[in-house]
């Protein structure tokens, strides 16, 4: 992928709906449906780092609402899943979700990750 098309010279707020999600082909796809993304991060900050991501915007978890409901479920059987994989490859994994000044993108997406710190 071109540093162009992951983003590294991104400056908006929503990294999923203006990149991620049009430039599906560029990414290093692990799930990919009609509700949800999950790719391999475009600039990891753990050896093994993936997200998920709801293809409709979705701002953030605090944001979610019961018309989120179906949606929501269909994104954690996603994130379920590749986080087992992960954990079965490598031992561990974690998953995590950032909110407000934390969440770079301000689109809802879960970070599943293993392994040592690639960066800060």
């Amino acid at each position: 992928m071109s540093d162009s098309a992951a983003g590294s010279e991104y400056n908006g707020d929503d990294f999923y709906c203006d990149v991620a999600i049009p430039h599906v082909a560029a990414l290093q796809v692990e799930h990919n449906d009609e509700w949800v993304l999950a790719f391999h991060h475009t600039r990891p900050f753990w050896n093994t780092h993936i997200v998920v991501a709801p293809r409709r915007h979705v701002r953030s978890l605090t944001t979610v609402s019961e018309g989120d409901a179906d949606l929501m479920r269909r994104m954690f059987v996603v994130v379920q899943d590749i986080a087992r994989k992960v954990e079965h490859r490598h031992g561990a994994a974690s998953v995590v979700t950032n909110l407000g000044r934390y969440q770079d993108s301000k689109h809802f997406h879960v970070h599943v990750h293993s392994g040592e710190r690639r960066r800060n």
